[in-house]
């Protein structure tokens, strides 16, 4: 018998509950960040210098470093800070320790993302790192094996064994609790 005649296409395991979970809250994520930019009136941009000036000579390594992404308009986007920092060459810089805060543009923290081991390419941009990686919002917590974010566009991926938890179910899909 056919699938859609027994009813089977109609049943969801836990597996398709979590998937359609998991969507759902990207999406919602996703709409969000949209309704941030639209009230903001535009998206700020980095300045196009702010990765070419990070004092770190190529083969030194130091302890606690601090960097501000700041937008054209001054505004803080996101702050790095790591355990340690060493140049690898006149493009990559290696992190230990990393911890990414993401800012709103009324300043209050977005996203903060901590990073075990990572590589950020000056040129491009783009911080990438093998080991898992967790990013915490106030309404989820994420983890996955693999993440490469670009500060520019900021955006992301993270992939191989990803893990969400969403602390507010009913936040992300536009109820309201009482």
């Amino acid at each position: 018998m056919l699938p859609f005649r027994s009813g089977r296409s109609l049943k969801l395991g836990a597996s398709g509950a979590y998937f359609i979970a998991v969507i759902v809250a990207l999406w919602v994520v996703a709409a969000d960040a949209q309704q941030k930019r639209e009230q903001k009136g535009k998206t700020p941009q980095s300045s196009p210098s702010a990765g070419a000036n990070i004092p770190l000579p190529i083969g030194q390594e130091i302890k606690g470093l601090v960097l501000p992404d700041i937008d054209l308009e001054g505004h803080l986007r996101s702050k790095f800070e790591a355990g340690t920092a060493k140049r690898l060459d006149a493009e990559h810089i290696q992190f230990k320790g990393l911890k990414v805060t993401s800012f709103t543009p009324e300043n209050s923290t977005d996203l903060q993302i901590d990073l075990p081991e990572s590589t950020f390419n000056i040129n491009t941009r783009v911080l990438r790192s093998q080991q898992r990686t967790t990013i915490v919002r106030e309404d989820f917590t994420i983890a996955g094996d693999v993440m490469e974010f670009s500060t520019a566009d900021r955006k992301g991926t993270l992939t191989g064994n990803v893990k969400m938890i969403i602390k507010d179910q009913a936040a992300l899909a536009g109820k309201k609790t009482q």
